[in-house]
């Protein structure tokens, strides 16, 4: 067997389930690895039997994959009740007795784990179901915590709680193989990270992003829209060297107002810094820069490994760009012209295709940018999504946020060269330009939560209020400005 394709169960975890599959297959990428399988992952079961060629290309994406429990190689399975699995199991190893002879010699001690979906089963009933397995040919002790040999069993009862069938839907068995690396989530935990903002990315969806990237060790991962840095910290975790921008100051410095519960100030070393020395990362911090991202400062030699960025979408941070105004300003010592840089809307098109832009022109070949994208529901379609001639897009995976509105984690690959001077961008609806007007009369519509109906109708007053030709005050209240009728 040790020549041939074997059977395999990767186990996930009942979370962000629309993401699995795409960063199973970027890992597949990362390693090299090739995968069969009789079909696409149904995300309506927390497994998928898939054929590799040994256990150290199951080793090799359980050591990266945020998503999977762990991965078993399959012995049995059965879709047709539990005499027919026994039945199935029997046969296997009667057919492989010689290659499964050292997980049964008695010098390896053994445990047999019952995992049930849908249908709680208490110790005495899970013990009865390993003494129905009587015939498999242990030899060796029993270890509960650190077994030599890891076997589970597992019955998949549906998952609807109101609709149980009589019989389980599957019955699988399995030696264990690897766990997946989802002890990297609680490592790097927002609740005890030295430095968070208002908007810090989720530990699980950031290394997520990270393996949409490709991350590795050595790589030059750029975050333009960086914040408190949370994508920096994950791809940091699996060996980059990182780099980032953004326009606001105070967030890079960490002199932003505080975000957690009770604290007044911001500690003096809060810094994205901070963070990766938290994690033992320091040493791939490059440098995180106060920058317009409209307004490139990197030069056409800059060439990187992976883009992993989740822009603004104008609601809980607006999306603004520098803009440079001129105005005649009289002193006691001059009166000569002065720039006073302020800031401007950063429309969503013009963002995603400044974005698009810049990956296509910066990225190697092979090169990943993975970037969020906002969307209504009732909206939502294929085609409104950001394209570019020298990119491809290789997943679409969707992050549901309310009844009404998602985002949507993209992950384009560069496949050819980049030519200057040539707008290979192509965003053709024009309703994400409006997203956030439509985001709030939807929201208004909806009944949101008490906090989203003040938040909708302070943006409707807001609306109106320009409009009318009003002026945001210092005291933030919007009234017509001095001399104007």
């Amino acid at each position: 067997m040790s020549g041939s394709w074997k059977k395999y169960v990767l186990w996930f975890a009942q979370e962000h389930v629309d993401f699995r599959q795409a960063e199973i297959s970027s890992l597949m990428r990362l390693w090299n690895i090739q995968m069969k399988t009789s079909s696409k992952h149904n995300p309506e079961r927390p497994f998928w039997i898939v054929e590799m060629q040994n256990d150290d290309s199951a080793r090799k994406i359980a050591s990266r994959s945020i998503s999977l429990r762990c991965i078993f190689e399959l012995w049995a399975h059965s879709s047709s009740g539990l005499a027919s699995f026994h039945e199935e199991l029997q046969r296997y190893i009667d057919t492989n007795k010689t290659t499964l002879h050292d997980y049964f010699e008695s010098k390896k001690s053994f445990k047999i784990s019952v995992e049930t979906y849908n249908k709680h089963f208490n110790q005495k009933e899970k013990v009865a179901k390993i003494e129905t397995m009587q015939y498999l040919p242990v030899e060796g002790p029993v270890n509960l915590k650190t077994p030599d040999v890891h076997y589970w069993y597992i019955e998949f009862w549906g998952m609807d709680p109101m609709n149980v069938p009589e019989q389980p839907n599957d019955v699988l068995f399995g030696r264990w193989v690897a766990d997946g690396k989802r002890d990297l989530i609680n490592e790097i935990s927002l609740k005890n990270r030295k430095f968070i903002g208002n908007t810090s990315m989720d530990p699980q969806l950031s290394l997520l992003m990270a393996n949409q990237g490709l991350v590795r060790d050595g790589d030059l991962v750029f975050d333009p829209f960086a914040g408190s840095g949370s994508l920096l910290v994950a791809a940091a975790k699996f060996g980059a060297y990182v780099v980032g921008t953004d326009i606001d100051y105070m967030v890079v410095h960490g002199k932003s107002k505080p975000t957690r519960v009770n604290q007044k100030v911001r500690a003096e070393d809060e810094s994205i810094l901070a963070n990766l020395q938290q994690y033992g990362c320091g040493g791939l911090f490059v440098d995180v820069l106060v920058a317009d991202f409209s307004r490139s400062i990197w030069t056409k030699n800059i060439i990187l490994d992976s883009i992993i960025t989740d822009p603004p979408y104008g609601i809980r941070e607006a999306t603004e760009r520098i803009e440079f105004k001129t105005k005649r300003k009289t002193t006691v010592m001059t009166e000569d012209a002065v720039h006073y840089p302020s800031t401007s809307p950063y429309q969503l098109c013009q963002m995603y295709k400044d974005l698009l832009q810049f990956a296509a022109g910066h990225l190697k070949l092979g090169g990943r940018l993975v970037c969020w994208f906002p969307t209504l529901k009732k909206d939502y379609d294929c085609d409104m999504l950001p394209r570019h001639r020298n990119l491809t897009l290789i997943a679409n995976s969707e992050q549901p946020l309310s009844g009404y509105s998602s985002r949507r984690l993209l992950t384009y690959e560069k496949v050819s060269d980049y030519e200057e001077n040539h707008d290979g961008f192509e965003m053709p609806s024009t309703v994400v330009e409006n997203f956030r007007e439509r985001y709030f009369t939807q929201l208004a519509e909806d009944n949101g939560t008490r906090k989203e109906r003040r938040l909708a109708l302070r943006e409707t007053g807001r609306k109106e209020a320009m409009v009318r030709g009003k002026q945001q005050q210092p005291d933030g209240k919007w009234r017509y400005p001095s001399g104007s009728t």
